[in-house]
């Protein structure tokens, strides 16, 4: 049985190895999931998942599998029903108890669930047919029914439910999702190069136990430089106007990278690059620099990142006086050029859905200049982004 969810994993997607099988195969001779439908998911998750972008995958072959199990026997059935009641709980006959059970199994409950869900007109309470609350139906919060359906309660009660269709307990991790910001950071660590420098300061362990040797077992201490990132990283961003709909992704992306590189330029433009940059937005303006400056401060080993949705005037790219702000003696395209001509290792991160940028000729221009390296705001796109700026 297991094998084939093993196989089914493996089929749907979600890189799985044998090696975590079998893990999950010793997790379960040690009762780990102690017969709890919740810990057993989870136990399985925790076992085949290695990577977040692989949760929503799990769960869908996970619940296709689950479907196609039959529906094993309650170890709680031999206990005295009293036992499972909570005090205050409603309480039923031997009768009324049997009539429940004998809704069928498991595939006649769904099927039946979505019969009555197609009839039911308002909210029922107490009852024992429709989906409602506090009653023996089979669907819904709050009662009993040894078979039945848990929908909208916040926690299990009985522990009988067959399945439990409450919120999901997990996020979208899918390679065409938004990020946050622990997975910018994960996905920006692949652009990290470290080298060894400044005073010898780190225990060098290696060479530490040759020299020992060397000295017919006299320790002999040798220390090293500590390794940096020295990934140097000009950050441009682009500022206001309907960059205002993509703040949180910007800022998740801005804290990101703050805590990943040691050497990062951040400056602001907006909608295009003209002949400046700035530091700081609010209140006003601060920390200008012209960008031919820009361009002679920071060396050519630095990579260049752009993030903006690209979406503007097409005429702010290629005319003078174009820009929305002010008057551009130079059309935005050109002090675009100058930058690329400079940092050949440049990307583009447009939080703008990618299958949305054919609609918005501007960033059809953009990406044209970019020459093709334009890339969305997703972990895929970071991924794509960040092995194009280490070549």
């Amino acid at each position: 049985m297991f094998l084939e969810l093993f196989y089914a994993m493996r089929e749907g997607g979600v890189p799985v190895t044998l090696a975590e099988y079998m893990a999950f195969a010793r997790a379960l001779r040690e009762d780990v999931a102690e017969f709890d439908t919740t810990k057993f998911y989870f136990l399985c998750r925790a076992s085949f998942c290695r990577d977040e972008r692989d949760l929503d995958r799990f769960d869908q072959v996970f619940g296709a599998w689950f479907e196609r199990m039959e529906r094993v026997a309650d170890p709680f059935a031999e206990l005295p029903p009293d036992w499972l009641e909570s005090e205050g709980a409603r309480h039923f006959t031997d009768e009324e108890k049997r009539q429940i059970e004998e809704m069928g199994g498991f595939r006649e409950l769904l099927e039946e669930l979505r019969k009555r869900m197609a009839e039911q007109k308002g909210k029922h309470d107490g009852g024992s047919k429709w989906v409602g609350t506090r009653g023996t139906s089979p669907f819904g919060a709050d009662g009993f029914n040894p078979a039945g359906v848990r929908m909208g309660q916040s926690g299990s009660r009985h522990r009988r439910a067959a399945k439990v269709w409450d919120q999901r307990a997990f996020r979208d991790f899918d390679n065409d999702k938004d990020l946050g910001t622990r997975q910018m950071k994960l996905a920006l660590r692949r652009l990290r190069r470290f080298t060894r420098e400044g005073a010898p300061e780190e225990l060098d362990i290696d060479e530490t136990i040759r020299r020992t040797a060397r000295s017919g077992g006299w320790l002999d201490v040798a220390e090293r430089p500590t390794r940096r990132n020295r990934m140097k990283i000009l950050l441009l961003l682009d500022v206001g106007g309907s960059m205002d709909d993509h703040i949180d992704p910007v800022e998740q992306l801005f804290t990101a990278a703050r805590a990943e590189f040691q050497n990062l330029e951040v400056f602001y433009f907006h909608n295009c690059l003209y002949e400046r940059v700035w530091r700081k937005n609010a209140p006003f303006r601060e920390g200008e620099l012209e960008t031919d400056e820009l361009i002679r401060t920071y060396a050519s080993d630095y990579r260049l990142v752009l993030v903006g949705d690209a979406s503007m005037s097409p005429w702010e790219i290629s005319q003078p006086g174009g820009s929305v702000e002010h008057w551009n003696e130079i059309p935005g395209a050109v002090w675009m050029q100058r930058v690329l001509d400079h940092y050949e290792r440049a990307a583009w991160l447009n939080p703008v859905r990618e299958e949305s940028w054919g609609y918005t000729h501007s960033i059809g221009m953009i990406q044209a200049l970019m020459r093709s390296r334009m890339f969305p705001l997703t972990l895929a796109g970071l991924d794509a982004a960040t092995a194009k700026l280490r070549a």
